[in-house]
């Protein structure tokens, strides 16, 4: 059995991982900011009427989270991938997807 050095153990596994959690971040807040501002999208996204709009906001973010976080597993997973370029990316769609979880911004582009 070789041993791998860690050097040498490529990083898209894990890079994969991390821009997916970025990237479902961003459409959580996107999805909450698409409520507020299209009345059928919030129509659309209540899959639960207890919950409401909350239920299809948070699947959505989360199927498109494994659903990228699979595609990018299977297109990085034996190589070396930028750890800084994809802790960037991921850090900026993180900070996007939250803000758009804050009153402040989606009330911005509500419908009155």
């Amino acid at each position: 059995m070789a041993v791998i050095a860690d050097a040498d153990r490529p990083t898209g596994a894990a890079m994969a991982c991390l821009l997916a959690t970025g990237i479902g971040c961003a459409v959580l807040g996107s999805a909450v900011i698409g409520c507020e501002a299209f009345p059928s999208f919030k129509q659309a996204m209540d899959w639960w009427t207890p919950a409401g709009p909350l239920s299809g906001k948070s699947s959505v973010a989360t199927i498109v989270w494994l659903a990228s976080w699979a595609a990018l597993h299977l297109a990085w997973r034996r190589r070396q991938v930028s750890a800084v370029k994809v802790t960037t990316a991921s850090a900026i769609l993180t900070f996007l997807g939250f803000a758009g979880t804050f009153p402040p911004v989606f009330e911005a582009f509500a419908k009155h």
